[in-house]
């Protein structure tokens, strides 16, 4: 809960243009934007593909959401997605960060359907059983599990993709899992300096390329336009950015 060190859900929720963050997150994110001015409209896009595969799911009959690593509530957020489509939805809201978890019981305080909940995705039985326990998420019926910007912070010697397999393990069929992830096809300046930049920081990213990020879906059916970069995921001719974040949903059958 350091304020001098910048966090990644702070620093997401300043390029969004909210106000929860600090000044140590507002450098940070202002580094990033020296070298790429376009990170801002990355982060719109990453939001923008976060709330349309809500959008989507709930439309294909998805009541269910598990949301690792949601970040400092926003609006729209994901239970208001999935609720316009059903209001009987729910949400698993789940961060492994204090603040955010601070953060999301006061501005949650309130809302039906949406869960906060502690908890890191390196854990993910933990995971799992919170999202049974607290929220109500019956794993016997389809669910969507939503991972937006979260795995490129989980280092490899982390086990990201035995995490997300038992992730996957507990889906039944209909489930869907949508991650989005910071590709090494970014421009080396930006990659350089972003990296450089969080030494020693939560903020520290690994850069996968695509055909690791394509093995967070083994087993499932991808959606088209498949694993793209999030501009292609959104409707109109949404320019391309130097930050290159690749976008998927799978479906288990």
């Amino acid at each position: 809960m350091d304020p001098f060190r910048p966090n990644p859900a702070r620093v997401y929720n300043y390029m969004l243009g909210g106000k929860d963050n600090y000044d140590a997150d507002r450098e940070y994110g202002d580094r990033m934007l020296a070298v790429a001015p376009d990170t801002k409209v990355t982060a719109w896009h990453s939001r923008r593909f976060l709330l349309q595969a809500v959008r989507w799911a709930a439309q294909e009959g998805i009541r269910q959401f598990v949301d690792i690593g949601a970040g400092i509530p926003i609006e729209p957020n994901v239970h208001e997605v999935a609720q316009e489509i059903d209001d009987t939805a729910i949400v698993a809201s789940i961060d492994f960060d204090p603040v955010v978890h601070a953060h999301s019981n006061a501005l949650l305080t309130g809302a039906t359907g949406v869960t906060p909940i502690l908890a890191d995705i390196r854990e993910p039985d933990k995971v799992l059983e919170l999202a049974r326990t607290d929220a109500g998420i019956d794993f016997s019926k389809p669910v969507a599990i939503l991972i937006v910007g979260v795995l490129h912070f989980v280092m490899d010697d982390e086990k990201p993709f035995e995490a997300v397999a038992r992730l996957r393990e507990a889906m039944v069929p209909g489930s869907l899992l949508v991650i989005q992830h910071a590709s090494t096809n970014t421009h080396p300046f930006f990659k350089n300096t972003s990296t450089t930049n969080a030494v020693d920081t939560p903020s520290q990213p690994a850069f996968r390329p695509p055909e690791e990020v394509r093995r967070f879906f083994e087993g499932l059916e991808m959606i088209d336009p498949g694993l793209a970069p999030a501009n292609e995921w959104l409707e109109g001719n949404q320019q391309s950015t130097r930050l290159v974040v690749l976008c998927g949903i799978g479906r288990k059958n």
